[in-house]
């Protein structure tokens, strides 16, 4: 994991965008949650609202990501990719999957099924009890 993880964050940042790991997982997020506040983003990542706003702000500096007031509360701030950022998110999960190939190169078919059930089990066991360390 640790070997899959350095080879992630190396697309991140020795890209043209130089992203975050943090950037990056906020842009994968608001890519399957366009419309997304910067509260739920807060509450998702686990972070502080500080800290999700330095982030917001450098994504948009960037000309990545764009607010939209919220027609029902016009409080609320919605966050979307703009073109270039829906760009950069789609070459990234191309990358991420040309790297999930690689991985699972060596695996059989059945492996490759026995792997993913058994992660499926290890998500579920820690989504099951996400406070306990």
């Amino acid at each position: 994991m640790h070997l899959h993880r350095a080879r992630q964050l190396r697309g991140l940042t020795d890209g043209p965008s130089e992203l975050t790991h943090m950037e990056g997982k906020a842009l994968g997020y608001i890519a399957r949650h366009p419309g997304t506040t910067q509260s739920e983003l807060v509450t998702r990542s686990r972070r502080d609202k500080a800290q999700i706003a330095r982030l917001i702000g450098s994504l948009r500096e960037r000309g990545l990501l764009e607010t939209r007031v919220d027609e029902l509360d016009r409080r609320s701030q919605r966050l979307h990719l703009t073109s270039a950022g829906q760009q950069l998110y789609e070459a990234q999960q191309l990358q991420w999957r040309k790297l999930a190939r690689l991985g699972m190169a060596g695996l059989s078919a059945e492996e490759s099924r026995q792997l993913v059930v058994l992660l499926q089990k290890v998500e579920q066991g820690l989504s099951a009890n996400p406070d306990e360390v």
